[in-house]
């Protein structure tokens, strides 16, 4: 309001329509010009301001956000925290694995029933939900914040907001660090027969993605690797059953993601500092047919956020902000290399040649 009186004082005919230069009045032309531009960003701010109250008006009378996800929930709980505190909105959280996630949310796309708003998985799934044209447009004010060559060129999906970093955990009452393996070839030692457990890369996406991205680290070894490595392991659906075997000394050794040593911090948990390690983007996407749009654009902002993101990597997680790591030790000093996604043609073909190895067990 202050400036906008100064608008107008300086508008008055003391000032204008005098020549460049100072009037007996103080008023220069270069200061006019200052509040003219000082006038424009208020007004910006205003309209900013006026439309995010528009937005949350509309999510209040819309009563509730749906999320689909892979995102642990107690993970997911410091976002919904922050969400509800907000805009005493509630959120509905549904997770599963990675594959279940995205079968579902297709699924109900297909039948034009769709009760989701927001999906939050994996960027390969992702990726393919965005091709079958699940998701709409929605750049958020948050995107800003993110390297511009991390976006997405459509405005579809988020960029990638957090990845989650796969390696080999351990069950330290099974294995003392000096015994545990330091490489991935250390994997097919004999000793680990039947004492690795890992998820089915048949059967979930990750997996899948992680074997083929290894060919990039072992080269020609990977073929080899890959079959002997079927002969070591028992399968399960997902990385949360690998630590909860893990944990309950079913196996000494696991193929999963690091952040659990975090989200299982009472459990005697370890994990290998492989070189490097492979990780997969995450990434969120607002359902085209959201039941709760404006509920939805609302979550995504807060998941994207500053905030959001220093929250979830308290729990674990670890997030796509410069300096920021999760309490886990020496997670600054892994060298991360982020995988290349698979589409769905692409899937299909390393489920077709896994497929057959894995089921040599």
């Amino acid at each position: 309001m202050r400036v906008f009186k100064e608008f107008f004082r300086l508008g008055s005919s003391e000032c204008l329509g005098r020549k460049p230069g100072r009037t007996k009045g103080g008023c220069t032309v270069k200061r006019l010009w200052r509040v003219l531009q000082a006038c424009g960003v208020v007004v910006a701010l205003a309209a900013a301001a006026s439309a995010q109250a528009d937005v949350v008006a509309a999510a209040k009378r819309e009563g509730r956000v749906v999320v689909y996800g892979s995102l642990e929930a107690d993970a997911f709980d410091v976002v919904r925290k922050v969400y509800e505190q907000r805009y005493g909105v509630p959120v509905e959280y549904w997770r599963a694995a990675s594959t279940r996630v995205l079968d579902r949310a297709l699924a109900e796309h297909r039948s034009g029933r769709g009760l989701f708003d927001v999906v939050l998985t994996n960027s390969g799934p992702m990726k393919i939900l965005k091709a079958q044209g699940v998701f709409q447009r929605y750049v958020a004010p948050t995107y800003e914040d993110f390297p511009a060559a991390t976006r997405d060129r459509d405005g579809v999906l988020s960029p990638a907001y957090r990845m989650v970093v796969i390696s080999v955990l351990y069950n330290t009452r099974l294995v003392r660090p000096e015994e545990a393996p330091k490489t991935y070839a250390d994997l097919l030692d004999p000793k680990w027969r039947g004492k690795i457990v890992m998820p089915d890369p048949t059967l979930h996406t990750t997996t899948a993605t992680w074997l083929v991205n290894l060919r990039r680290v072992l080269g020609a070894q990977w073929r080899p690797f890959v079959e002997r490595l079927a002969q070591q392991v028992g399968l399960v659906e997902s990385f949360l059953p690998v630590v909860d075997k893990l944990v309950a000394g079913e196996y000494a050794l696991g193929v999963t993601y690091v952040k659990y040593v975090k989200q299982f911090s009472e459990a005697p948990l370890d994990y290998v500092r492989l070189n490097p390690v492979l990780a997969d983007a995450h990434l969120v996407g607002l359902a085209r047919n959201a039941p709760h749009p404006n509920a939805g654009r609302l979550l995504i902002n807060t998941l994207t956020s500053r905030a959001g993101l220093h929250a979830l990597a308290q729990t674990g997680e670890f997030v796509l902000v410069p300096g920021i790591y999760p309490p886990i030790r020496d997670a600054d000093k892994l060298r991360v290399v982020m995988m290349e996604d698979l589409d769905e043609r692409e899937f299909q073909r390393a489920r077709d040649e896994l497929g057959p190895v894995f089921r040599r067990r």
